[in-house]
């Protein structure tokens, strides 16, 4: 598949649901309201969708929330996606999660083709990660971690900038990750939803953020690639492989390979606008065959570039939708 600037789409975000057991403060509202169960997509459609895509030329698919594993027939999704990878129809199966259930399900992963999984942690100590997640336990994360990693699963730690309040979180994060084998990553903030704070506060630049490594240890860059928008670079001697997801401070939109399929089955070609495509009222209505028209159509509806930096900024209006709805 190519969009209409000729970039190959082969990678498909599916959102499995828009529930999460943690309320970090940059993602969500305090006090969130959730779809009914009526609006997400059913096991079902979530597989009948995947199967549609991967003839089409999808290779890798990711699952995200929300937090995915609070989905009660997950295990059912992993199973039926995971044996795409294992037919060869599909080249990887990954999840992004928040960790807190890994022990349960570290060895179901592992068994049904999930090699790697992000696990967002942006603070390993516990007073501030309770503070940013509303109440959560960061030692469940890092047993759920270790659970993955005992499993055979390869685990890259999503840390997201936070101005003011996780900078000085950055070097004891690194040496964890490079003395556990993780590679970590560091993410700026987009603005997606109303999480009750002004956005513009938050934000610090990856190149700002990453200050207090550079003033210890040698960054150097590295043509390593992952599904994603990542770069990367080796801190050295530390030995740990960093990525830098950078939408406002060095835009990445031109590699963009990716569509996203939302909780409630709709396809949006970019996180940061709000054309898209339904694909379940189109399912429902007409069965899965409506799903390759409307494949063509979101292809050709795809952007250049996101806006995130004029909706910081305040020219643009910011996204109603919250991130947990759309998937990271």
């Amino acid at each position: 598949m190519q969009d209409g600037f000729g970039r190959k789409i082969d990678y498909l975000r599916i959102s499995v649901t828009d529930r999460c057991n943690f309320r970090c403060q940059y993602c969500m509202s305090e006090k969130m309201t959730f779809m009914p169960k009526s609006e997400l997509l059913s096991l079902e459609e979530i597989t009948l969708i995947a199967e549609r895509f991967i003839s089409h030329g999808i290779r890798k698919i990711r699952l995200t929330g929300g937090e995915p594993l609070v989905r009660r027939d997950m295990k059912d999704v992993i199973q039926r996606l995971g044996r795409k990878v294992k037919s060869g129809e599909l080249e990887e199966l990954t999840l992004t999660t928040n960790g807190s259930l890994l022990t349960e399900y570290a060895d179901h992963l592992a068994d049904h083709a999930v090699r790697r999984i992000n696990v967002s942690m942006d603070t390993l100590d516990p007073d501030r990660f309770s503070e940013i997640t509303r109440g959560a336990k960061v030692e469940t994360v890092v047993d759920g971690i270790a659970a993955a990693k005992a499993a055979g699963i390869t685990v890259k730690i999503n840390m997201v900038a936070l101005r003011n309040f996780n900078e000085a979180d950055l070097l004891p994060m690194a040496e964890f990750c490079a003395a556990n084998g993780h590679d970590l990553t560091i993410i700026e903030t987009m603005p997606l939803g109303d999480v009750g704070a002004d956005r513009t506060l938050a934000h610090i630049s990856a190149e700002e953020f990453l200050a207090p490594l550079n003033d210890q240890y040698t960054l150097k860059p590295i043509p390593h690639r992952s599904s994603g928008p990542a770069r990367y670079v080796s801190v050295e001697p530390l030995d740990l492989r960093l990525g830098m997801i950078t939408p406002l401070s060095n835009n990445f939109c031109d590699d963009c390979n990716r569509l996203r399929l939302t909780t409630d089955g709709k396809i949006f070609m970019c996180l940061g606008h709000n054309a898209h495509v339904d694909l379940r009222a189109a399912i429902r209505k007409d069965g899965i065959t409506a799903v390759d028209q409307l494949l063509q159509q979101a292809l050709k509806l795809k952007p250049l570039r996101h806006d995130f930096n004029a909706q910081l900024n305040g020219s643009a209006e910011i996204l109603e939708r919250h991130m947990n709805v759309t998937g990271g």
